[in-house]
């Protein structure tokens, strides 16, 4: 599968492309991927920029993951909405598939996770598209967990245990691979808190799709 990632340090931090093509491989799947990111780049300011779409153009992609700001959709619904539209339109016209990675609320802002899954998945709904509801899994996990800390120091970016828990949900929601019985070794997360994270996810996701 070929993958063009679209978004900002939310998709950066902690190598989140890498940690799903390793994932990915382990269940017999190879990923080919790019990332285009700039650090609190919103989808209106890639589309502006140009790259992403002429990275879409080249119809090298079969997939393409856009991430919003992170607290964009909660601010500014509207323009989340019109720059998914843009954006799917020129991913359709290239013969791929749009997918949308739901991101987080803030640790010290946990309500506004409400805003984020519903405008997400309404953009989703509208586009026909992928719906990869990071976010969502993240506020059920954080629920009933204190450990590991899905969130950095900042309150905002993930910590590894937040990014690790993302790919899980990459792998289940893009790649419909069960990420639980994966065990491919993680710098500095311990294999326990890995195969937690990993159940959790599945878990989880499933309790949702229910």
């Amino acid at each position: 599968m070929r993958i063009l990632y679209v978004g900002n340090s939310f998709t950066a931090r902690n190598n989140l492309p890498g940690l799903i093509k390793a994932m990915a491989a382990a269940r017999g799947i190879e990923i080919e991927y790019k990332l285009i990111q700039a650090g609190g780049a919103s989808l209106r300011q890639h589309l502006n920029a140009g790259k992403a779409l002429e990275a879409i153009a080249s119809g090298a992609y079969d997939v393409v993951v856009l991430q919003e700001q992170s607290t964009l959709p909660i601010k500014s619904p509207a323009r989340f909405r019109e720059s998914a539209r843009d954006f799917d339109a020129a991913i359709k016209a290239a013969g791929a598939r749009t997918a949308l990675y739901m991101t987080w609320a803030r640790r010290n802002a946990p309500d506004t996770q409400q805003a984020l899954t519903t405008q997400y998945a309404a953009a989703a709904a509208e586009l026909d598209a992928t719906l990869i509801p990071v976010g969502l899994v993240w506020q059920h996990f954080l629920a009933t967990h204190t450990e590991p800390p899905l969130h950095d120091k900042d309150n905002s970016h993930p910590a590894l245990p937040g990014s690790y828990l993302a790919a899980c949900v990459f792998l289940i929601a893009l790649l419909n691979e069960d990420p639980a019985p994966i065990d491919v070794p993680i710098k500095s997360l311990d294999p326990e808190t890995a195969t937690h994270l990993r159940q959790s996810a599945w878990t989880i996701y499933e309790s949702l799709t229910a």
